[in-house]
């Protein structure tokens, strides 16, 4: 029988399930599948937006900061590496600036201009510098001539030796033939045709970097007040304060540095002169000044480096006389550590001796030569500006301070020491 039309339009549609399904596709939900909270069945739902998956704001602005800051780095990497030459040279100037201050600040007291007291200064230094040189270079320029000029006599006292000795036939020409036909000696002389350039650069650049130095010093104390003003209007009161007392300290521990060493270089000068003079060794002055400045100037080897010329040319004139500059250069070394030093840098530059040999390491490694010469007075003025901030007390009146202790303390204190193990063990029994 044919349904009828009203059975037609109630009956409930029935649909054909999905394709996927079907087909038996992963994923797809079949007809009977619980609907999601949303009304959508699970596979018609969108996928979950995770919560944070959208780039902050901040974080393109930070990577181009922080970007910019290297590159800020690396810049002034490379600007420090290229003018760390000038930097050294500008503290350099800065500390013989202060040094020639007192002298500087005294002229100008008295009414002289401050450019016109610091220019006699620097010229007072460069004839005294300038001296020093053409003596040591007319001592040495003289010992050459005189070298060269007795060389075949050296040569033949050395070949009549020789054959003496060991029995052999040699000649002075055939030395000289076999010496000026030898391969070394034509590299030498090649190596050294090339090296004059080198050399040549080596002076320049360095009369150069003095003059600058020079010229940054002039400018640092003759317009001394000015810098200090300069410096001081950008502070507030209080700090201008330590600025300027931080200031007058490494004047008065660079200058009094100075004149300590220098004062010690003439006694040390006279003193060897008079030796050189009673042995009667050539170019006594030259070799008194030498010995004077480079033995006080140059920290910790300077010594060693100031008697090894004068032991050389002693040692030509006569080679006991040489032991005898060397006896006396030791002699006078203890005299002058344990007893001229002391009272001269008392008030000056008053640092420990480990200090001092300390600070000049530290400098060495961290400068140079230049750190080797500017590290005691830096640190007298770093030792005195800081002992002000720091307390100190009274000392207690003990031996051990002292270093030392009675013995009979000491006796008594390891007696004690070895009874107190028995005394617990007798007090452990009894409280058993």
């Amino acid at each position: 029988m044919a349904p009828t039309d009203d059975t037609e339009k109630t009956a409930p549609m029935t649909q054909a399930p999905p394709a996927a399904a079907r087909n038996g596709t992963p994923g797809a939900s079949s007809p009977g599948a619980p609907a999601g909270p949303d009304g959508q069945p699970p596979a018609e739902r969108p996928a979950a937006v995770v919560p944070g998956a959208r780039m902050p704001r901040w974080l393109p602005r930070a990577m181009v900061l922080a970007l910019a800051l290297y590159a800020c780095f690396l810049l002034g990497s490379w600007a420090f590496h290229q003018l760390v030459g000038l930097l050294v040279n500008v503290l350099l100037a800065f500390f013989l600036a202060l040094a020639i201050e007192p002298a500087v600040g005294r002229m100008a007291a008295r009414g002289m201009r401050r450019g016109l007291a610091t220019f006699l200064v620097f010229f007072g230094v460069l004839v005294v510098g300038v001296g020093f040189v053409v003596l040591l270079g007319s001592m040495l320029a003289g010992q050459i001539v005189d070298m060269v000029e007795n060389f075949p006599k050296y040569l033949d006292s050395l070949i009549k030796w020789i054959n003496l000795t060991f029995h052999t036939d040699l000649s002075r020409v055939e030395v000289q033939d076999s010496v000026l036909k030898s391969d070394w000696l034509q590299k030498y002389v090649q190596n050294s045709a090339t090296g004059v350039l080198d050399v040549s650069a080596t002076v320049l650049g360095g009369l150069f970097r003095l003059l600058t130095i020079f010229l940054f010093a002039f400018y640092f104390a003759a317009d001394g007040p000015r810098l200090r003003r300069a410096l001081c209007s950008v502070l507030p009161p209080a700090r201008q304060a330590e600025v300027l007392r931080a200031w007058e300290i490494a004047v008065d521990k660079t200058g009094g540095y100075l004149y300590s060493r220098g004062l010690m270089a003439l006694i040390s000068g006279v003193a060897h002169f008079v030796l050189f003079e009673i042995l009667d060794v050539p170019y006594a002055p030259a070799l008194a000044v030498w010995v004077g400045l480079v033995s006080q100037f140059i920290p910790t080897i300077g010594t060693y480096l100031a008697g090894a010329l004068p032991m050389l040319i002693a040692f030509t004139v006569n080679p006991w006389y040489a032991l005898w500059v060397l006896g006396f250069v030791v002699v006078y070394q203890q005299f002058e550590n344990y007893v001229l030093q002391p009272k001269l840098t008392s008030k000056t530059v008053d640092i420990h001796p480990a200090v001092a040999f300390g600070s000049v390491i530290a400098g060495t490694a961290l400068l140079g030569a230049v750190g080797a010469l500017i590290a005691i007075p830096a640190v007298a003025t770093l030792q005195a500006f800081l002992g002000a901030y720091v307390k100190r007390y009274d000392v207690t009146d003990d031996p051990r301070v002292h270093g030392y202790r009675r013995y009979g303390e000491a006796v008594l204190a390891r007696f004690q020491r070895a009874l107190q193990p028995r005394k617990e063990g007798a007090a452990a029994s009894e409280d058993g």
